[in-house]
């Protein structure tokens, strides 16, 4: 039996599939001494490498959820010298890598796993997986204001998609939870520009069902069998 060497390097928790496709075309995977290429396949006995380094096969699957402080990357490391999410990782853990994006000053729930499938169903804009943020921006806003995010925004020449939005306090800063179904860079910041509303405080608090609860800031805890039935 064959399997793609996309999902065999995110079976292994490497990345994402479409990380793994990121890693196969700068070349920097090798299956038994030839560069590997999109198409490949892989079978038992392949001799697989990522940077020099031998990649086993499928490990069993790990799933963590982190409240995600600001002042963190969400990247397994960075050539700028700032701090990563992996450095919030239990010592001993197994090895994981984040699934999606969490902007350096946004804070909140983060899935960090091994199991390249679900990091795709969550990531990829085809699954329209929902993730429920709380924005405290300036100023008051109004319901005007929460229809025009709930229909959709013009932000740089791209239209969001219909969202959910709720005033939880109004005033000269107001708190609203916002649900989208999309990933664009700095999408939740750029909606409420677009609106006249400069967020102040940032954080994700639920992707799809999956909810962060009380869980604390710069905590991070294993998924229960019942979260991860329901992913």
């Amino acid at each position: 039996m064959s399997i793609r060497i996309n999902k065999y390097l995110a079976d292994s928790g490497v990345g994402s599939r479409r990380k793994c496709d990121e890693l196969i075309i700068a070349g920097k995977v090798i299956i038994n001494g030839a560069k590997a290429e999109l198409g490949s396949q892989v079978t038992e006995g392949d001799k697989v490498e990522l940077d020099g380094k031998p990649v086993s096969g499928q490990k069993a699957n790990v799933y963590y959820m982190l409240n995600k402080p600001v002042g963190y990357v969400t990247t397994v490391s960075d050539d700028r010298g700032r701090r990563t999410v992996m450095e919030l990782l239990p010592k001993g853990a197994s090895r994981v890598f984040p699934v999606g994006r969490l902007d350096y000053d946004t804070s909140g729930l983060l899935l960090l796993t091994n199991d390249g499938d679900l990091a795709y169903k969550l990531t990829h804009p085809s699954k329209e997986t929902s993730k429920t943020y709380v924005a405290t921006v300036l100023g008051n806003v109004t319901d005007a204001t929460l229809n025009k995010l709930r229909n959709g925004v013009d932000i740089d020449g791209f239209k969001t998609s219909k969202a959910g939005a709720k005033l939880i306090k109004a005033g000269d800063q107001s708190v609203v939870e916002l649900i989208i179904h999309e990933g664009k860079n700095r999408q939740v910041r750029r909606m409420f520009d677009a609106v006249g509303h400069k967020v102040v405080e940032l954080k994700r608090v639920a992707i799809g069902s999956l909810v962060m609860g009380s869980l604390k800031i710069g905590k991070i805890r294993e998924l229960t069998k019942d979260e991860i039935i329901g992913r």
